[in-house]
């Protein structure tokens, strides 16, 4: 998955909500795409005979979105210093600046967006990452200003009004009046073959457009969060479309283009827009001035995966596992543990279509849910109130993104156990206060960390490496290689296909793999 910051890769988006029908005063300037002011064809078999009339009312209201950044980068210094060629090499711009120390030093850098104008007083819509410093800048890189560029080439400078990263929406606003502009669909009304037209600046070709039909709706693109909820498409979307609109052929906004699977980091017919039911509502409260609140439960999650489901016994594809309670949050103080599968959340079936996430970022702070779970095999619900949804940052830092090299255990070679080895593929010994200094991991830290892989095992498909460790096997804490066994002998004689491994990578958040089992 490639996500799009215009200076480097593809990311695009869609977005819409509930068409407003209110009665326009006579003499006011309505949206380019009010009810009635384009032709709409009739219905009839096969493709529309044309695009024009639609995007020729259209386009006047899609914008370019260019920032302007100042970015701190690491001087190389001059690697000929005190040789005879130092002067040759400083002349010829050697080093990347005129300090030779290594040092940081600031440059410019620019990135291309789209947006659209949702008002005539100049209110703009786009994504939050084309105004966002890009990631190649790292923390040094700050968005030093932001221009608008309307279809006739007339330019404004632009304030934030709001931004939210976790749905990737900013609303800007520039000075201008009795602008052209565009309003939401409902995007709930969309379906699966629908045409769709997409307008944008790929690549800072400004005024693009492209048509295509919606190839899937509610797909997750494995962003997580409560938002990874998109519109599928394969209207040709690429690097410079992210925050630009995708229009049915009644000309409403039905999304916002943000992203694209590329294996090439150009179009190969595999876009994502941002529904308009999701982004409407975000952008009415920014443009209120409200900060945006989302409820919270305070879980690490997996999807069940087939191997997961297998390994509990319970069918795939319905409910997530916990693999992470965040002491204090709402989960915890409502007796939620690891290891139990969420089923239902407030009578609302969890699948891969109405994610925990999702639910529970539409949910209001401080509302009490019943939550259904499954703990050892046994149904539970209990009652949640929930807490606050804390901002994205801090999420990314407490989740951990860092993993240990492998460069094995250390202390020597161990023969692997040959029961495990046997059956999942894993040599494995005790982590001992030892092993746990030599990886990296508090002393105090119990489980079995792996010292083999066989390379034709399940296990080793699934990515184990040498220094992982497994703290427990289906769901029961294994302190020495002996009760690991034990654990993989139970399943075997169960006639478990799978057994269940919860897994730490370095000080990696551990999280639930299936693995196969050799019967």
């Amino acid at each position: 998955m490639r996500y799009a910051y215009a200076i480097t890769a593809a990311l695009l988006a869609g977005g819409a909500t509930a068409t407003l029908t209110m009665q326009q005063p006579v003499g006011a300037q309505v949206a380019q795409n009010a009810p009635g002011s384009i032709n709409a064809e009739a219905p009839r078999p096969g493709a529309p005979m044309s695009f024009a009339d639609l995007a020729a009312k259209l386009q006047p209201a899609v914008v370019n979105i260019s920032t302007t950044q100042k970015i701190q980068v690491r001087n190389g210094g001059n690697a000929f210093s005190g040789t005879p060629f130092e002067e040759l090499f400083r002349r010829f711009g050697g080093g990347g600046g005129t300090d030779d120390s290594g040092k940081p030093i600031t440059r410019e850098a620019t990135s291309l967006g789209s947006g659209f104008i949702i008002s005539a007083d100049g209110y703009v819509v786009t994504n939050n990452h084309v105004i966002s410093a890009s990631p190649e800048g790292g923390t040094g890189a700050v968005v030093s200003s932001i221009t608008v560029t309307l279809p006739d080439r007339k330019e404004y400078k632009a304030t934030i009004v709001g931004r939210d990263q976790t749905s990737d929406l900013a609303l800007l606003k520039i000075d201008a009046k009795n602008l052209p502009f565009v309003q939401f669909g409902d995007s709930t009304r969309t379906r699966v073959g629908d045409w769709v037209v997409a307008i944008g600046n790929p690549f800072g070709l400004g005024g693009t457009v492209t048509a295509g039909i919606v190839s899937a709706l509610h797909r997750s693109i494995g962003v997580n969060g409560p938002y990874d909820r998109y519109i599928q498409t394969d209207a040709s979307i690429n690097q410079g479309n992210s925050g630009g609109p995708m229009f049915d052929l009644q000309g409403n906004v039905i999304g916002i283009n943000t992203a694209i699977f590329s294996p090439t980091g150009g179009n190969v017919g595999i876009g994502f827009a941002i529904p308009a039911e999701e982004a409407k509502p975000i952008i009415d409260q920014l443009r209120t001035g409200e900060r945006i609140k989302r409820g919270y439960l305070g879980v690490g999650i997996q999807p069940m995966t087939q191997d997961i489901a297998t390994s509990l016994g319970l069918p795939k594809d319905r409910g997530e596992i916990v693999a992470r309670v965040e002491p204090g949050e709402a989960a915890a103080r409502a007796g939620i543990r690891q290891g139990d599968v969420i089923v239902k959340v407030n009578n609302q079936d969890v699948t891969p279509d109405n994610t925990l996430s999702y639910i529970v970022g539409k949910t209001p702070v401080g509302a009490r849910l019943p939550i259904e779970v499954i703990r050892e095999g046994q149904r539970k619900t209990v009652t949640v109130t929930l807490g606050e949804r804390p901002p994205e940052d801090q999420l990314a830092n407490a989740s951990g993104v860092d993993e240990d090299q492998d460069d094995g255990v250390g202390g020597g070679p161990v023969a692997p156990d040959q029961a495990t080895r046997n059956a999942i593929g894993l040599g494995l010994q005790t982590l001992t206060p030892d092993i746990a200094r030599r990886l990296g991991v508090a002393t105090t830290l119990k489980g079995v960390v792996i010292n083999y892989v066989d390379p034709s095992s399940d296990a080793a498909a699934n990515g184990f490496q040498p220094r992982d460790i497994i703290l427990q096997i289906n769901n029961v804490p294994v302190t020495t290689v002996q009760a690991a066994a034990a654990q993989i002998a139970a399943a075997l004689k169960a006639k478990r296909p799978t057994v269940l491994l919860f897994v730490q990578r370095g000080n990696n958040p551990p999280r639930y793999v299936g693995v196969q089992l050799r019967n």
